[in-house]
């Protein structure tokens, strides 16, 4: 895994876009610690660090050009299918008058670039991988920014008044020098409510993410952005086959994920929680693979909160080199700067996956495979069973919205949790649907409580716009649920966290779970097929023996830390500065803030300590990061 950037200055200025791409070299030098270069073309620059997975040699360092001297790329990604292209295009077409080509290397960057020579920027639709990646084409002038179907990979740009510039990472665009970038103000309260500020949008004023499955072409000075890919398009599985048959498919489809993500020339292994989706994957490597795999369990000497009993059961029925890694909550609260410093994008998560990330590369590993997205996938959060009830409580929509606000007014008065709070937000909508359900479904507050911070702004505009787009197929509510999570949870806080931490200490993480011809497939299975009676259960059922009873019947747990007791004692006063900063940079009312914090002294039960932790980040990351506001 690489970092990537690039500038195209409006001015004619070749030294200034070279300068201004060195700095974001320096910037994303963690990303990519085995070697850095730069490539200057008229008034255009490019440049990249890198992180060696596949063809160690120097003759794959980047920025690469292809055979014939006419494309240029910087790359950040793999690709999956890079060997069965290879073949092919090695190979000249009868009567299509294209020629060969003749690699120099064995990298997948030189089959994408040999692609753009073969086909153009249509080559895209036959990528299988996670990629973000720029290629010019020194002939027509002309430069192509790409990100991969299901935004495994970021791509932050600026495109204004001083030209285009592009990189892995805001904070390398910041750190450009081409202008002064300031808050953006209007995403504020999205942050506020979803702890994390969802694409295209950023909390950077003029910062905008490349959208997954989607390019942006710039000539002569202008941009335009095209859509190549759309989830949303998926195909229902027509005729409706047996379970079996949907089983074998599954099956099928995950293990030959599991087995294209197993190539590197690195030592490599899988992060192992010990929960149903990190063990599948576990299993699966074992089972595609001939030598032992490498796992990595990361758990706390806090029993209630640890999963590391699970994660053995899985090592010890496929005798992996299993590393478990036991931290104190003291070892985690020193590693807390450093996850904080790392963070690119602020977030109310991530630490977590900082101090796995980094556990495992000081272990020896520089690729791990994870079970990231099979919740989304196969129904695994709270959020279906809740929405699928709600969708069958029809009577609750045909309520006039009178009745509707007595019933709102009562689970205010009785207020125990937000759940309740939010339950009756959702009562006083004018009509209770699937989109206005679902933009309540992962807000940390309730608008009310946003309101009194002294935030203004539409924090629901972008989850409403994702929702809007996602279709609703008769016996397809799961689904529906499973765009809206993959468009707004997935891709803006799980995967953009995961991409920050893990490149801080230089460690590539693959998902098995998003290639995207099984998640197409799934998508189109029918609702009965997948309705988690049971986690996961055509997950499990598909996998069949390959994970233990054990494994596949117990309760989701996830990876939990004791924050509560952390924030009253230990970071108290992290969290107190980082309040002071929020509401002294101008962001919110600092007396609402405080009575905000006191109840979460208190104990009150509607204020945990995810209601204020992303507050304290956001103050922390403006401040470290100098951006104005």
């Amino acid at each position: 895994m690489c970092g990537i950037s690039g500038f195209v200055p409006s001015a004619d200025d070749s030294r200034e876009s070279r300068a201004a791409v060195e700095r974001m070299n320096h910037r994303l030098a963690h990303r990519g610690p085995d070697n850095t270069g730069v490539f200057s073309n008229d008034n255009l620059c490019l440049g990249h660090t890198r992180l060696s997975i596949i063809d160690l040699s120097p003759e794959a360092n980047q920025p690469f050009t292809s055979d014939d001297g006419r494309f240029v790329i910087v790359y950040n990604g793999e690709l999956y299918n890079y060997k069965e292209l290879r073949l092919e295009l090695q190979r000249a077409p009868t009567g299509s008058g294209a020629l060969p080509y003749f690699f120099t290397t064995k990298t997948d960057t030189e089959v994408v670039v040999a692609a753009f020579v073969r086909w153009g920027i249509g080559c895209i639709q036959r990528f299988n991988g996670m990629y973000a990646f720029a290629v010019y084409d020194r002939h027509d002038k002309k430069l192509w920014l790409v990100r991969d179907r299901m935004g495994v990979k970021p791509l932050y740009y600026h495109y204004g008044e001083e030209g285009l510039v592009f990189a892995s990472e805001i904070r390398a665009i910041l750190n450009s020098g081409i202008k002064k970038f300031r808050i953006n103000r209007e995403t504020i309260s999205e942050y506020l409510l979803y702890q994390t500020v969802h694409a295209p949008n950023t909390i950077v004023k003029g910062v905008s993410m490349l959208m997954p499955g989607h390019y942006m072409e710039f000539e002569n000075g202008k941009a335009s952005i095209t859509r190549y890919y759309d989830l949303n398009s998926y195909k229902t599985v027509t005729p409706v086959p047996e379970y079996k048959q949907v089983c074998a498919q599954v099956f099928q489809l995950l293990g030959a994920a599991v087995q294209r993500r197993m190539v590197a020339d690195v030592p490599f292994g899988a992060f192992l929680s010990g929960g149903i989706d990190s063990s599948a994957v576990v299993a699966l490597m074992s089972t595609v693979g001939t030598a032992p795999i490498n796992t990595f369990n990361v758990s706390f000497d806090e029993g209630e909160f640890s999963e590391a009993r699970y994660a053995e059961i899985i090592a010890k029925k496929y005798n992996t080199r299993h590393h478990s890694i036991l931290l104190r909550p003291t070892d985690f609260l020193e590693q807390l700067p450093d996850a904080l410093a790392a963070m690119d994008h602020p977030s109310g998560d991530g630490p977590n996956t900082y101090v796995v990330a980094r556990a495992t590369k000081q272990a020896g590993i520089t690729m791990a495979l994870s079970g990231i997205g099979g919740d989304e996938l196969f129904a695994g959060y709270p959020v279906f069973s809740r929405l699928s009830h709600l969708n069958r409580r029809g009577w609750i929509t045909s309520l006039p919205l009178s009745v509707r606000k007595i019933m709102a007014a009562g689970l205010r008065a009785r207020g125990r949790t937000v759940g309740d709070l939010k339950r009756a937000e959702l009562l006083s909508e004018k009509r209770i649907d699937f989109a206005s359900a679902y933009k309540y479904s992962r807000t940390v507050f309730t608008l009310s409580t946003l309101r009194s911070l002294g935030v203004s702004g539409d924090p629901f505009a972008t989850v409403n716009a994702v929702v809007r787009d996602v279709p609703q197929e008769k016996d397809h509510f799961l689904t529906a649920v499973s765009l809206a999570e993959t468009g707004t949870y997935l891709q803006n806080v799980l995967l953009r966290d995961t991409d920050q931490m893990s490149m801080a200490v230089a460690l590539e993480v693959r998902e098995p779970f998003l290639d995207h011809n099984l998640f197409e497939f799934v998508l189109g299975v029918p609702d009965h097929f997948k309705f988690p009676v049971t986690p996961k259960k055509l997950l499990t059922d598909s996998l069949g023996d390959l994970l233990p009873a054990g494994i596949a019947n117990r309760p989701k747990m996830g990876f939990t830390l004791p924050w509560q007791q952390w924030m009253k004692q230990d970071l108290k006063a992290l969290c107190e500065a980082g309040l002071r900063s929020f509401a002294e940079l101008g962001l919110g009312d600092e007396a609402a803030l405080k009575k905000l914090w006191a109840r979460f002294l208190a104990g009150d039960a509607t204020v945990t300590w995810s209601r204020i932790w992303h507050i304290v980040v956001l103050g922390n990351w403006i401040r470290t990061n100098n951006v104005e506001v």
